[in-house]
């Protein structure tokens, strides 16, 4: 994945200010730790899914259903950032092998709410119990106030992870004109961003 951003225009065209050679270190640091974390997360939840005969993608919609409780297709789909479509299938994946169910929705007789089905979901618990204690260790090294910047830092970045799924899967379902896709459509510069 060489060739990342390097300091130039950023997304929505907007120019970046120059960096230091020392914040362009610590930020090429920052990418890369990033970037680590990403790829530990998704082999992670891949094994802990594979454990349970769930996908990755099954485990982080359970992860979603436990922590904001039942909630209608479309809502899954927005914290999801998958397509309604897929929401349905993966509601019908989860309810066939007993980690969830629907439920008429007491707001909207209309709609249904997809909850977890309870004991399925604790039986995960245990699978975090080794990794919830590596955190917890890994937490006395720093302080209140640094916690709370990393944690600051970890929201924004979700937050914004969230923001380029969803021009991605906007793009996706735009058709892309001939003139951006430059050579081999590999985008304009062939440059990987993500």
């Amino acid at each position: 994945m060489a060739g990342r951003r390097d300091g130039g225009a950023a997304a929505g065209g907007r120019e970046r200010p120059r960096i230091s050679a020392p914040r362009r270190q610590l930020l090429d640091a920052l990418f890369i730790a990033g970037r680590e974390i990403s790829a530990a997360a998704v082999m992670f939840h891949t094994a802990l899914a594979a454990r349970q005969g769930l996908s990755a993608t099954e485990e982080k919609a359970l992860d979603l259903l436990d922590r904001h409780g039942p909630l209608t297709g479309r809502r899954l789909a927005e914290l999801s950032r998958l397509a309604p479509a897929s929401v349905s299938n993966l509601a019908d994946r989860l309810e066939a092998k007993g980690f969830a169910r629907r439920t008429p929705n007491p707001a909207d007789g209309r709609s249904v709410l997809i909850e977890a089905t309870p004991d399925r979901v604790a039986g995960l618990g245990p699978l975090f119990t080794d990794w919830v204690g590596e955190l917890e260790d890994l937490s006395e090294k720093y302080t209140d106030a640094e916690l709370r910047a990393i944690t600051d830092f970890l929201t924004e970045s979700a937050r914004r992870q969230r923001n380029a799924t969803a021009r991605l899967t906007a793009s996706a379902r735009t058709p892309a004109r001939a003139d951006a896709a430059g050579p081999a459509g590999h985008g304009n510069d062939g440059v990987d961003a993500g």
